[in-house]
């Protein structure tokens, strides 16, 4: 062996420690601050060492597959983000909806993300409607801000002309049977999202 090639397992092999550091998951941007070199990293990738979850986000290849990749990209290129309404949904088993785009909330004014995978559909809240109820939950060890349950419930009928009233009546009707409801939470989320007068008459005829 070379005593380039060995620098070069050397380089590697330091790049793999720092990524298991890190969940297996770093973007390329983080990855430099670490101290990979550019080529080191690009090595890894056409070696099959990495797998290219998005644009500058990389991943080691031999982790087990994630269970939801889309999730995870998005909460490591847009960490300013919170996950809402479907996806949101779909997270807490609120809906049978799949979620074919990764529904973001941004706060009012903030850039748009430039992400090419996975596609996005954002939401720009201001105020309370975007900082109260976000919750932090831990997504193939990655994690994760996404509204609770009944924040996006409160969204969900806010929101009921770009989703559909039934995805919402569903979200609550599931939310009921669950047996895990914070009804006071909710309205107060309600209220929040201006929303307090629609729910509570489908709210009322679930109970």
């Amino acid at each position: 062996m070379t005593q380039e090639t060995t620098a070069n397992k050397g380089s590697i092999d330091a790049a793999i420690h720092l990524f298991s550091c890190h969940g297996g998951v770093l973007c390329t941007r983080d990855a430099l601050r670490l101290g990979i070199h550019p080529r080191t990293l690009y090595a890894m990738r056409d070696a099959g060492l990495l797998e290219r979850l998005s644009r500058g986000l990389y991943r080691l290849a031999d982790l087990p597959p994630l269970g939801n990749p889309d999730l995870v990209a998005v909460a490591l290129k847009v960490p300013g983000g919170v996950i809402c309404l479907i996806s949101a949904l779909d997270y807490h088993e609120l809906t049978t909806q799949i979620p074919h785009e990764v529904y973001l909330a941004l706060p009012r004014g903030a850039e748009p993300p430039r992400l090419e995978h996975p596609p996005l559909r954002v939401f720009w809240v201001g105020g309370k409607a975007f900082t109260e109820g976000v919750e932090t939950h831990e997504v193939d060890g990655v994690p994760v801000r996404i509204y609770g349950a009944e924040k996006t419930l409160a969204d969900s009928f806010k929101y009921r002309n770009k989703i559909g009233l039934d995805t919402a009546i569903e979200a609550l009707r599931r939310y009921v049977r669950c047996g895990r409801t914070r009804i006071d939470m909710l309205m107060a989320y309600a209220r929040i999202c201006r929303v307090e007068k629609v729910i509570r008459p489908y709210l009322e005829a679930l109970l």
